[in-house]
């Protein structure tokens, strides 16, 4: 049952890591929304995540009493593969120096962010909680799935043995203002928008896209994200031999290649889109069961169709004001 009194109130003092990427940007906005104003954030000039003292400091001057954890290195299937090491090392590094930090200085609150890649290649879809560590991750992310996995199970141990209260979100596909559309690291949703987007400005006659185009994918609205982070952080209080992470998602998926459609549609290009199959798809399917998250009482609100038209017309604003992030 939901509790009527909330979790956190705006008397906590939130620290936002990562506030300045997609998915933290969109938290913060949440908060605010939500009536939040102590949210305490930090650029990497101020505070370099991968200095394990630098972080211990920076919690004790500031004294935060709810953090969540949406810093991360990120990347499409091109950079994890191009750089595996630091995929690993680094995403560790920030997660261990945080959560330690936070569980060390008396931090009574905190929520880590993962991905629904943790999960593996060919489970069961819909993709279940309890599907994690049951068979091979897809190895075009699979650095930065152990990074991930790492993150939930260090969230896990610190309850279990410290009473250390640190809950996990894992998010599907993400999309929306403040995303990477760099052409070869970013994920497929920008890259499509920044790609067919060109095309349709070189009035190209073909785009190629990676892949057969079959692979199934979900795609959520990052203030959709923020909302069910800010929701999660009010209300959701698992029991300790609970599930300690859950979905967070639509329910809804969609091909690639559908996708692409919908994306050349949305930028008015009016060419061929043709496939290169010499490329890796990915996995699948992959798709959540986000039953959990329902049952509590938090579904999505922004539909695909609604979210692209509004995040195609962002993208080409912060196109002209030479803002996007490439």
């Amino acid at each position: 049952m939901t509790p009527i009194i909330p979790l956190i109130t705006p008397a906590d003092r939130i620290f936002v890591a990562g506030h300045r990427g997609m998915a933290g940007s969109a938290i913060c906005r949440a908060l605010q929304r939500a009536g939040y104003n102590q949210i305490l954030t930090a650029s990497r000039q101020e505070l370099d995540l991968l200095d394990a003292q630098a972080v211990q400091r920076w919690f004790a001057e500031h004294e935060p009493t709810v953090v969540v954890l949406a810093a991360a290195k990120v990347g499409g299937i091109q950079a994890n593969s191009s750089y595996p090491a630091d995929f690993l090392l680094d995403n560790l590094k920030i997660q261990t120096h945080v959560i330690e930090t936070a569980w060390r200085s008396g931090v009574r609150r905190l929520l880590f962010l993962g991905s629904s890649c943790i999960y593996p290649k060919f489970a069961e879809q819909p993709i279940r909680e309890e599907a994690l560590l049951t068979g091979a991750l897809e190895p075009t992310n699979e650095w930065y799935a152990i990074a991930k996995i790492t993150g939930i199970k260090l969230c896990e141990a610190l309850r279990r043995q410290h009473g250390f209260d640190a809950i996990s979100l894992m998010p599907t596909n993400l999309y929306g203002p403040g995303d990477n559309y760099h052409p070869t690291n970013s994920h497929v949703l920008p890259a499509l928008i920044g790609r067919f987007h060109e095309a349709a400005e070189a009035h190209a006659d073909s785009v190629t896209c990676w892949g057969t185009g079959t692979p199934l994918r979900e795609f959520l609205h990052v203030d959709d994200l923020g909302e069910a982070c800010v929701f999660a952080l009010e209300h959701w209080q698992p029991g300790p031999d609970e599930l300690q992470f859950l979905n967070v998602g639509t329910g809804v998926d969609l091909t690639i290649r559908e996708l692409a459609e919908q994306v050349a549609a949305a930028t008015g290009f009016k060419g061929q889109i043709s496939w290169d199959m010499t490329k890796p798809d990915g996995t699948p399917k992959k798709q959540l069961d986000v039953g959990r998250m329902a049952n509590l009482g938090w579904r999505a609100r922004i539909s695909l169709a609604e979210g692209l038209v509004d995040t195609v017309a962002a993208f080409r604003e912060l196109l002209s004001e030479n803002l996007v992030r490439l």
